[in-house]
């Protein structure tokens, strides 16, 4: 990919131009990122506090009793969004879904162990461990260049 940056004094807003052969996913991606999604943080309820989440601190999230929570470095906190809400607010960061009730940081994982027939054994960088369910092990498996 080329990338090529024109100054001109008489520019009062700046304008990107794209030129390619094809839309790819590659180029859906860099034109969502380029619309102006801004870093999306998180809201997490802990008690009666209230605190701002940034998806670097974030180890995963997870359904539980009809609840979503979010595990991070400060501790358990509980999300008032859905899976899915979460989903689609991170999806320019490094997370991806790994089962139906949970969300993964990628940039939190410390390995994945491949010999558990049909599922992938996932070990994040906190000690958690956790399981990509069936459903999605193709998903995880192409994300990863296997």
């Amino acid at each position: 990919m080329q990338i090529e940056i024109q100054i001109d004094e008489h520019c009062t807003e700046p304008k990107i131009i794209i030129v390619t052969n094809k839309m790819t996913d590659e180029m859906n991606g860099i034109i969502k990122r380029l619309a102006g999604e801004q870093t999306q943080m998180i809201a997490g309820f802990q008690d009666d506090q209230v605190t701002v989440l940034e998806p670097d601190q974030i180890y995963r999230f997870f359904a539980s009793n009809g609840n979503v929570y979010a595990e991070t470095e400060l501790g358990k906190y509980v999300i008032r969004l859905r899976l899915y809400e979460i989903e689609q607010r991170l999806a320019s960061h490094s997370f991806v879904r790994i089962s139906n009730s949970e969300i993964i940081n990628l940039k939190k994982v410390r390995g994945f162990d491949l010999s558990f027939t049909g599922t992938i054994c996932v070990s994040l960088s906190n000690g958690t461990v956790t399981y990509v369910s069936r459903r999605y092990v193709a998903k995880i498996k192409q994300l990863l260049g296997i």
